[in-house]
């Protein structure tokens, strides 16, 4: 039951800011205050629900260390999705034209924090974490994956192979975050950083969904496996490659630290007959 309850309680903030956000569409500095209040009511409504549903500490939230945190991520973000456009530059395939629109991309920090904040909450704080504790890690990450993943399907210019591709780089990549440091601080800053790099700054797609023009006046060609076509760089194999091998880090991480939760078994069943006392 608490799982339903989490889950309406960050799926109700998450359409609620959402509507707000597309209610002001073109003024980009009540998306910018919108997007933000929407993240900031999120994790105050998830760690409220977890507490009452729960009885402990949202430890996953907490205030202690959330600036570091959330920086970390959100370097590692932007220096990930930095690394995919700089290699489909390489081949050609990405071309900056001159200067974008930097009010658009204020517009577009509001709206990413809030889907990233939201869908962490969603996707890590509630699902993730709830199967991890009845199934295992390794388990926990495929599913919820997936299920990121296939939510991706209801985007504009969705894709099977963009479905896909979400699913591993960061279905698996943003899970493992959580494994490895047990807060959702820094995966929230790595969707946010990765999601914003990609429109804000280098205006390309976001997983399909029409995103503006961010900072720079750029355009992505080329073939689907590099460019990512319509769905967006996300949907380029780099983005997988660098994706799984970051995934790969924050694993071993978690491993080391001993955060990775077993493969949950049933108990032996008891003999059907019982030797006979003394």
């Amino acid at each position: 039951m608490r799982l339903v309850w989490q889950l309406l309680a960050v799926v109700a903030v998450a359409m609620i800011g959402s509507q707000g956000v597309a209610a002001v569409d073109g003024n980009p500095w009540l998306e910018l205050a919108l997007g933000l209040l929407t993240a900031v009511l999120g994790v105050l409504v998830y760690g409220w629900v977890v507490r009452r549903t729960e009885r402990r500490p949202s430890t996953e939230v907490a205030r202690k260390g959330a600036g570091a945190a959330l920086s970390l991520g959100l370097l590692i973000g932007v220096a990930l999705f930095g690394a995919v456009i700089v290699n489909i530059a390489f081949l050609g395939h990405y071309k900056v034209d001159g200067l974008g629109s930097p009010t658009a991309a204020v517009g577009l920090v509001g709206f990413m924090a809030a889907a990233a904040t939201t869908e962490e909450l969603l996707f890590r704080g509630v699902l993730f974490r709830i199967i991890e504790q009845r199934t295992g890690t390794w388990i926990a990450l495929t599913l919820t994956g997936v299920l990121f993943g296939l939510s991706h399907l209801l985007n504009p210019h969705a894709s099977l192979w963009g479905a896909i591709a979400i699913a591993i780089e960061a279905g698996g990549m943003l899970a493992a975050a959580y494994a490895a440091t047990r807060n959702l601080w820094v995966p929230i800053g790595l969707h946010f950083g990765w999601n914003f790099a990609a429109a804000g700054i280098f205006s390309t797609e976001v997983s399909g969904n029409g995103t503006p023009q961010g900072l720079l006046d750029a355009t992505t060609s080329g073939p689907k496996l590099i460019s990512g076509g319509d769905f967006g760089p996300e949907g380029s194999v780099y983005s997988i490659l660098f994706g799984l091998l970051l995934t790969i880090v924050f694993l071993w991480l978690a491993r080391r630290r001993g955060h990775l939760v077993p493969l949950r078994r049933r108990a032996a069943q008891p003999h059907a007959t019982a030797l006979p006392q003394g």
